[in-house]
């Protein structure tokens, strides 16, 4: 047998990375330890809650997987660049964004606070620009965007006008930005979580009020973190790689 003959080792696939904005609580920590459970590195971005992002790291690596935290304002455009350039740096590049970063705020929009609208909008529509921006930059073949809105886009609750017009843009967006990255094997869809027991969610409200969204849905309870975490592995994984341009409403069966 001749050397070119000869069968060459198998050299070991690299694991797939992601970028998980607001990665460090809530449905963004979920989001990351599910997909490092899927066996992909993780830069695990975090504003401001450094110990949340840290703890999130340590719990990634001590089962064996790859994580690290990095600080931006997903509002900032040249953080978020070298949220990328950091993440490329430690990993080799990137194959999965999944965009949690999110802020609420609710209020009537007859007494809606102005300076609070745009705060919204600036984590939650430039955020998502940015992101996603930086994300078709970015994003290698066979790779995914994922988008997070909210089932209040489509049961339109009193209260929630800000946060659901920021979040109507944010389905808007991803589903031209689908379209856009045609022929690059990149799929870009937004899941939309109903009522979800995060902090987020429960900051503000009564028990009664949290008992009547649990009951909302068929199935009568509030979504986990973990159930959005599923979904968005497998949108964000193989075997969900033929949905694309996509609003999965992950609610339950809420109307």
């Amino acid at each position: 047998m001749s050397t070119n003959d000869s069968p060459s080792p198998s050299t070991p696939a690299l694991p797939r990375v992601a970028v998980v904005t607001g990665g460090s609580r809530g449905i963004g920590r979920a989001v990351s330890l599910e997909l490092a459970r899927s066996g992909l590195a993780v830069a695990v971005n975090y504003a401001r809650d450094a110990a949340s992002a840290e703890e999130t790291v340590k719990t990634i690596t001590a089962g064996g997987r790859r994580a690290v935290a990095v600080r931006a304002d997903v509002a900032d455009e040249h953080a978020v660049a070298a949220l990328f350039d950091r993440t490329e740096r430690e990993f080799g590049g990137v194959d999965v964004v999944v965009n949690c970063a999110g802020r609420l705020a609710l209020s009537s929009i007859a007494d809606l606070d102005l300076a609070v609208l745009d705060a919204v909008h600036r984590t939650n529509i430039r955020g998502t620009f940015v992101v996603a921006r930086e994300a078709a930059r970015r994003l290698r073949s066979g790779g995914s965007f994922l988008g997070v809105s909210t089932s209040v886009v489509g049961t339109r609750f009193p209260a929630y006008g800000a946060y659901v017009a920021s979040k109507a843009a944010v389905e808007s967006i991803t589903l031209i930005l689908a379209r856009e990255l045609r022929g690059r094997d990149i799929t870009v869809n937004t899941v939309a979580p109903g009522p979800t027991a995060t902090d987020l969610f429960l900051d503000g409200k009564t028990p009664e009020e949290i008992d009547r969204l649990a009951k909302a849905a068929p199935l009568e309870r509030l979504g986990s973190p973990e159930d959005i975490a599923r979904v968005a592995a497998f949108l964000t994984g193989p075997a969900g790689h033929w949905v694309n341009g996509q609003v999965l409403r992950a609610n339950g069966g809420m109307v």
